[in-house]
């Protein structure tokens, strides 16, 4: 998938609150920079984006729909496959892939295109 392959490319990236890319990013600021390489204007909160598509059980996932943690939206990744997704997590850590597994807090998905 286009997305994923543009979005594996900051890998690494430090995460900044409010960071908007390319050299620093928040989840959101992250989603919102790949989503506009390819046209597509996201909002800028990870809740707001939460309600920008259209939604995708999680047995129906592929790779570049928008993953959502915490109800509302705190947190957002683009899911890779194999049930993980890549995602400026936190302050102090970069741009990386993590497994949904990992986390008890999903909330759901949407498909952007």
């Amino acid at each position: 998938d286009s997305i994923v392959a543009y979005a594996s490319n900051f890998l690494g990236t430090p995460y900044q609150w409010g960071g908007n890319g390319p050299s620093t990013f928040d989840c959101s600021g992250f989603t919102c920079y790949v989503y506009a390489h390819f046209g597509v204007q996201l909002p800028r909160i990870a809740s707001d984006q939460q309600n920008a598509g259209t939604d995708v059980s999680r047995d129906q996932l592929q790779p570049g729909d928008l993953v959502f943690f915490g109800s509302p939206a705190r947190h957002v990744g683009i899911y890779v496959g194999n049930e993980c997704y890549i995602h400026a997590p936190r302050t102090g850590d970069v741009v990386k892939i993590s497994s949904l597994e990992d986390r008890s807090d999903y909330s759901g998905a949407i498909r952007v295109k």
